[in-house]
């Protein structure tokens, strides 16, 4: 997992004093909301990659027609607005599963340690995490577990239906923790 850098970051949103801009110039790196996306979809340059910020209140449905053959959504952001609001968890499975999505799939807003190993599952492949959440203890998260008894978009078959040597292996490998047993 990718764990994007709040001020290294190539992405720009593509905003004004008031708000997200209306009229959009095409650029590299853009990251437009959906809204914006929309308005300019038709007229986007064919390769010039671009990034959608897509609400976690807003369906996927809402991309499925720009996400097929040469597609230029390079990267989809979706919001944890709260840590305790997991509408984004779903919106990543539906773009990996049902919509066989390629691209970047980032988490943002909200997003705390704990949540990286069901981010993981669901299909994101980068982070940027909270301001006050430690990157060594993210990655430390993403560690402890190595198999898991349902599918995910990684894994689409459970852990019973893995044949019997890949199944054991899983279960033997054990989560390193630091000191004994201590938080992340």
């Amino acid at each position: 997992m990718k764990f994007v850098a709040r001020h290294g970051d190539r992405w720009r949103s593509v905003g004004g004093d008031d708000g997200p801009m209306v009229t959009i110039t095409p650029g590299p790196d853009r990251l437009l909301t959906l809204g914006q996306w929309h308005s300019v979809r038709n007229s986007w340059p064919a390769g010039l990659e671009v990034g959608v910020a897509l609400p976690n209140d807003a369906p996927v449905e809402d991309l499925a027609a720009d996400l097929g053959g040469d597609a230029p959504i390079a990267l989809i952001a979706l919001d944890f607005p709260k840590w305790t609001d997991g509408r984004a968890y779903s919106q990543a499975r539906l773009l990996r599963a049902r919509w066989r999505y390629a691209g970047e799939i980032r988490a943002t807003g909200e997003v705390l340690v704990d949540m990286l190993p069901l981010l993981r599952r669901t299909g994101f492949d980068a982070v940027l995490l909270r301001a006050d959440q430690s990157i060594d203890a993210a990655e430390r998260a993403l560690a402890f577990f190595h198999g898991h008894y349902q599918a995910d978009v990684h894994e689409h078959r459970p852990l019973f239906a893995l044949p019997q040597g890949e199944a054991d292996a899983l279960a033997r490998k054990r989560a390193e923790f630091v000191g004994d047993g201590a938080s992340i």
